[in-house]
């Protein structure tokens, strides 16, 4: 019978850590907006797994951290509060297409918001985020680069 509970207990604490892992490494983000319309609607969950830069290839569709409000959120209880800039409590991310990565030629539209002529290369630990419904998105064209340490991770897909 004590093999029974060692057991029981050794598989809730082998299930415990292996919510915890996937909780590291996967969210869940709400679109919010329509600037990657049609791919994906305001209202739509997309299935995010957490990766560095370096893993950001063009083409992908990235949740990165308004460039606006600084750095990557920090703790939880430091986002519970508006942010000296005075947004709204709370993380503020974007759901954008990678347009260039580091050594990547910066796109034309880009250019002038980062003070470069067009095919420059992005310059390491940055990123140029696109939305695919530009009249209706805030992205590179108006905030910049992205920093690596904004770069939440790349969208999966759609969870239905």
């Amino acid at each position: 019978m004590r093999w029974l509970a060692v057991a029981t207990a050794g598989g809730l604490a082998g299930l415990v850590l292996g919510a915890v892992w996937l909780r590291r490494r996967y969210l869940v983000v709400e679109v919010d907006g329509h600037s990657m319309e049609p791919e994906f609607r305001s209202g739509d969950r997309v299935l995010v797994r957490r990766v560095p830069l370096r893993r950001i290839r063009p083409g992908d569709v990235v949740v990165v951290a308004d460039p606006a409000r600084g750095r990557h959120p920090g703790p939880v209880a430091a986002r519970d509060r508006p942010d000296p800039a005075g947004h709204p409590p709370g993380p503020r991310w974007l759901i954008k297409r990678a347009a260039a990565v580091p050594g990547g030629p910066v796109p034309g539209a880009v250019a002038a918001a980062v003070g470069v002529p067009a095919g420059s290369p992005v310059p390491e630990e940055r990123l140029v985020v696109l939305g695919d419904n530009a009249d209706h998105s805030y992205d590179s064209r108006h905030h910049g680069y992205v920093h690596a340490d904004q770069v939440l991770g790349r969208v999966l897909r759609r969870m239905r």
